[in-house]
This record gives structure tokens, sequence and C-alpha cells, in this order.
């Protein structure tokens, strides 16, 4: 069994703890979404019993990934620091009835496995944490912008002239 590989029910049970270091390259659904491979994402599983009884874990993940600006098509570096709770049901219904019970939007619930991979639970928490547009505060190069910006007539302006009084 791999290393990344929990009973997420016994490792909540007896509040397990892992934690380590994943580059972002090992990450193919995050990389994808990078301007590049670099960098690494620091992460930690914790279990635990929640407060009404039932298994959860919290995943947290955080470091650095390089991604593209959408207004000057740059690469930038964006910091990733995001942290979850995730209350595990033993299926669908089960699950469904654990949110009806917390009521808490705050907490995911999941159906968990005896047999988890949590570099898919890293993986997705990186990837919730990426914005859905990323861009610079302020773009460091703002003349690929001002080339757009011409001076040009609107390629529509002789319409205008067609249409009717």
């Amino acid at each position: 069994m791999s290393a990344f590989v929990i009973d997420a029910f016994e490792f909540s049970r007896s509040n397990g703890h892992r934690d380590g270091v994943t580059p972002v390259a090992e990450m193919s659904r995050l990389n994808k979404e990078c301007a590049d491979q670099s960098g690494d994402i620091a992460w930690a599983v914790d279990g635990a019993t929640s407060k009404h009884g039932y298994p959860q874990l919290t995943v947290s993940v955080s470091g650095t990934v390089q991604l593209n600006c959408q207004r000057c098509l740059t690469p930038f570096a964006y910091e990733i620091d995001s942290s979850t709770v995730l209350m595990l049901g033993s299926d669908d219904e089960n699950a469904d009835e654990i949110e009806e019970v917390i009521a808490d939007e705050s907490i995911d619930v999941i159906v968990g496995s005896r047999t988890c991979d949590i570099r898919d639970l890293l993986e997705d928490e990186a990837l919730l944490a990426l914005p859905l547009a990323p861009k610079h505060e302020v773009c460091p190069d703002a003349s690929l912008l001002e080339s757009l910006k011409t001076d040009k007539p609107s390629p529509f302006a002789g319409l205008k002239s067609l249409k009717p009084e």
C-alpha cells in the first residue's frame, strides 16, 4: 500500500497526522493550471472526530505557484495558503444526513474511503485555492496593454451611416 493511501475512518479515529512537501511537477492537474511546473506545495492532513462524533480530515496546503496574469499574460508568483475541514460519510446517503445535522456551509462532507489516496485531496485543495482569473495586483509592464488600446476608429463606425434615420 502506498504511503499516501490511508483508511480515512481509522486515520480520523486515531487522530492521525501526515505532512510533507510535494513538487508542483508531481501534481498533474495543478501543474496544468500553472505557467510552469516550478515550486513546491507543503501540506498536512490531520484526522479527528468532530464535536458531533463524525470522522473528519483537515487538509492544509501552502506554497508558491507560477500563474499567468489574465491582464498582461506574463507569469507571476501566487501564494497558496488554504485549509479545509472534510467530514466523512460512509456513503452518499450518510454524507447527506451529516450535512443536514451539521448545517455548516464552511465544512464539506465527502464520502470517505478505507483506501483514500490523500494526494487527490491535497491536489483538490490546491486547485480550489487558485483564483478564477489570476492577475497581478499591478501589472509590471503595461506596454502590452497600451499597444492594444489604439486610437484606430472602430471597425463598426462605418455601419452607423447605413442605419436608417
